[in-house]
């Protein structure tokens, strides 16, 4: 199993769609006893609060953002976490919204503060 989320910082590596999370957005992760909750902002997101569970390296969350222009979405992802050569961490998910239409996947890695 790869190394606790706990205390990381990961961003997206790629922009997604207008009103989504994209490579300004950042998420404070923390893991204790198997649960998983993250609160993230930037870019499209004013404020952002995922919240879930860890088997093995398989995340199961949901998440739900408030928007910069006022409106709120909310959904589900499943996130393989994998330890790269260097340790850092990816997460690579597949998520949907609930709050509307749309799929997809992304990939988030672990940034430190000279990349932020």
């Amino acid at each position: 199993m790869a190394r606790s989320l706990d205390g990381l910082v990961l961003a997206p590596v790629a922009d997604q769609a207008a009103g989504q999370v994209g490579t300004r957005t950042r998420f404070a992760y923390h893991e204790k006893d198997g649960e998983i909750w993250a609160e993230y902002a930037g870019g499209d997101v004013v404020r952002g609060h995922l919240v879930g569970t860890r088997s093995g390296d398989r995340l199961d969350f949901r998440y739900v953002q408030l928007r910069a222009d006022g409106t709120t979405a909310s959904g589900h992802c499943v996130s393989a976490v994998v330890e790269l050569a260097d340790g850092s961490v990816r997460l690579e998910e597949t998520w949907e919204w609930e709050s509307g239409a749309g799929s997809g996947t992304s990939v988030v890695e672990q940034v430190t503060e000279h990349d932020s």
